[in-house]
């Protein structure tokens, strides 16, 4: 019997906590620091005949040296011909420092270190797992609602196997998503900050997003990378990668990207892609 499984890990003050608990709202069973060596026994007295199991196993450094042997446990769950997948969630150096501070709790590898040591020392531990992860959430910029609905978006009504993508608006000057699958470059479009009738207004704007679809370059491109997803859609699902972040980025996140963002989700959308947009740098100017 195939059960769907999703092992949700990442880094400590990311916020699994707020993931976990979205995935209990849209039913899946969750099972906390669980040691990797009991995760297939503990699936198997799960399990259910007949019914639609939907178990979340969380897993972290906590564990400490059993965290080690996560991955054996996880090869081994797909070995049983389970379906599983790792939801990674991640954030920026500075970001979980600041929470742990917020919070005066101590950092789980945070012994005779200082707290960005141990922050850092956790992230080289988890590398070899975030690159095999099947969904990478970055939650610098998310607030406990946006995560929420992240979730809420990538494992409820699983029903049909398609891909599920994250269409993403950024500013270069900000940084590159540290969670994209694949990142585009919008700068080479006509910057409508140069317009001061324009310069306040938003790609969500009429008249700055026509502006932007209006130049021939820019229907050349979204024509062609709706056609790359598409390319690459069924080899994704093949792979069992159900879930890619699709990053647009110009200069500051306000005008082009956004309104390339919105225009390409659109055609996505009509290729039988699930698409979700976010549009991470708009109102930080």
């Amino acid at each position: 019997m195939t059960i769907s499984v999703v092992l949700v890990t990442g880094m400590s003050g990311a916020g699994r906590s707020t993931a976990t608990r979205a995935l209990e709202d849209v039913g899946w069973f969750v099972v906390d620091n669980l040691p990797p060596t009991l995760m297939s026994q503990t699936i198997n007295l799960l399990a259910k005949p007949g019914s639609d199991t939907k178990i979340a196993l969380v897993a972290d450094v906590r564990g400490g040296k059993l965290f080690e042997e996560l991955q054996a446990s996880i090869d081994e769950l797909k070995h049983a011909g389970h379906d599983v997948r790792v939801l990674f969630l991640e954030a920026g150096n500075e970001v979980l420092v600041r929470r742990y501070e917020s919070s005066r709790r101590p950092h789980p590898l945070q012994k005779n270190d200082n707290l960005l040591g141990a922050v850092e020392r956790e992230r080289a531990l988890l590398g070899e797992l975030r690159a095999s992860a099947d969904l990478i959430i970055d939650t610098s910029w998310l607030n406990v609602h946006e995560l929420r609905r992240a979730v809420e978006d990538a494992f409820d009504d699983e029903e049909d196997v398609v891909l599920r993508a994250t269409v993403m608006s950024f500013g270069f000057k900000y940084g590159i998503p540290v969670d994209a699958d694949m990142v585009a470059d919008m700068r080479f479009l006509p910057n409508p900050h140069w317009d001061e009738k324009m310069r306040a207004q938003t790609g969500m704007d009429k008249k700055v997003s026509e502006f932007v679809l209006g130049h021939q370059e820019a229907q050349d491109f979204l024509a062609h990378y709706a056609d790359l997803v598409g390319i690459v859609e069924d080899g994704y699902i093949r792979e069992g990668k159900r879930f890619v972040t699709i990053a647009l980025g110009c200069t500051g996140g306000k005008h082009r990207s956004v309104a390339m963002v919105e225009e390409l989700a659109g055609r996505l959308s009509k290729i039988g892609v699930e698409v979700r947009v976010q549009h991470r740098d708009l109102g930080r100017e």
